[in-house]
């Protein structure tokens, strides 16, 4: 039996999604230590893309995670500045979703050994990402670990994550979870320009067998190679996530689309009250993404699980809000679109290129 996209890359999306529930199940039995106190989690927030802390009747978000496989690239292909977008991004656009303002970000840098040069180059890159986030690097740690940690090549190997905290703004009372989505509700997309820091176990095994081993050489067009193509930084979008809570835009529901692609990411802030969605208008995919998807056989609908496609953020609203929401983002020259609508269904259905409908139902 042929192996679906997700499992060929050696990653069952399902199974990850199961062991992180269960790790979450763990984690709650600890919230009692903080009952009553400060820092005491605020348990049952369904949608949430982040964890909500209570201090003294004031509400912290804080998220951790980290950019996977997507290291591999920059050990292959030397380019080590831009993985700080990434790292960034993930975190604090997971607080964006819940519309916490991000302030801060420590990072722990695991190595097999240390090379100032590249540690230099990371960390350069981690202020710039700093810089377009409007965070202050607070915090951090880089930890030998010898055999413990590997990778491509001879230079340095090295594991990557962080975590963020924010502050939900004046103007929310409490996190944008999506509780209130109705069916009639529009659903806004904003663009992204790579991969951002999911999808990468299976392109490299896609262009491995397609290009052979040093596949990150080769170019993809004139002026870039396949390495640098999927080493395009992903988009950091909590600033201006942010600027449209205090401009008073306050939307129903987010979404940060990683792991999972749209289908689960937008599935978190809709499975609370059964509504489903129909997405008609999507943002086409990178070309490359269509490229390597092509290269690997892999099916509409596995992909649309695997990678973004080309879709970096979800904002759900009452239509009555769309028009102010859609000329604040292009006025600040970001790429959005009507994508859609939420329904009663409890479906998500995605409307892809030449692809009916009902063939992308999850």
């Amino acid at each position: 039996m042929e192996k679906s996209g997700a499992k060929q890359s050696g990653r069952d999306i399902d199974l990850g999604n199961k062991c992180s529930s269960n790790a979450f199940r763990w984690a709650q039995k600890s919230f009692l230590n903080r009952k009553g106190k400060d820092g005491e989690p605020l348990a049952g927030l369904e949608g949430a893309f982040s964890n909500v802390l209570n201090f003294r009747g004031r509400q912290f978000g804080i998220s951790s995670d980290g950019i996977g496989t997507k290291v591999e690239i920059a050990e292959r292909t030397g380019i080590y500045e831009s993985l700080g977008h990434d790292l960034v991004a993930m975190v604090v656009d997971d607080l964006a979703a819940n519309g916490f303002e991000a302030t801060d970000v420590s990072n722990i840098l695991d190595v097999d050994y240390l090379d100032y040069d590249i540690v230099d180059k990371l960390m350069g890159g981690l202020w710039e990402a700093a810089e377009t986030a409007g965070v202050a690097i607070s915090g951090g740690e880089i930890a030998e670990l010898g055999s413990r940690v590997r990778g491509y090549g001879d230079a340095m190997h090295f594991n990557w994550c962080a975590t963020a905290i924010g502050v939900l703004p004046d103007n929310l009372k409490k996190p944008v979870n999506g509780r209130g989505i109705t069916p009639g509700d529009i659903i806004l997309l904003l663009k992204e320009k790579g991969m951002r820091s999911n999808g990468f176990s299976l392109a490299r095994k896609i262009l491995e067998k397609e290009l052979g081993k040093t596949w990150h050489q080769q170019g993809y067009n004139s002026q870039k190679t396949w390495g640098q193509m999927l080493l395009i930084p992903s988009q950091i979008m909590c600033r201006i996530i942010t600027g449209m809570i205090n401009a008073g835009l306050i939307p129903k529901g987010m979404a940060h689309i990683t792991g999972g692609g749209i289908p689960d990411n937008l599935g978190r802030i809709l499975k609370m009250n059964g509504c489903g969605a129909i997405l008609d208008h999507l943002f086409e995919p990178p070309d490359f993404v269509v490229q390597l998807q092509q290269m690997g056989g892999i099916p509409e609908k596995e992909a649309y699980r695997i990678w973004n496609m080309g879709n970096a953020f979800i904002i759900v609203a009452d239509n009555d809000d769309i028009d102010r929401i859609m000329k604040y983002f292009i006025l600040h020259n970001c790429m959005i679109r009507i994508a859609g609508k939420i329904d009663p269904t409890g479906k998500i259905k995605l409307s892809s290129r030449g692809a009916f409908p009902d063939e992308l139902v999850y």
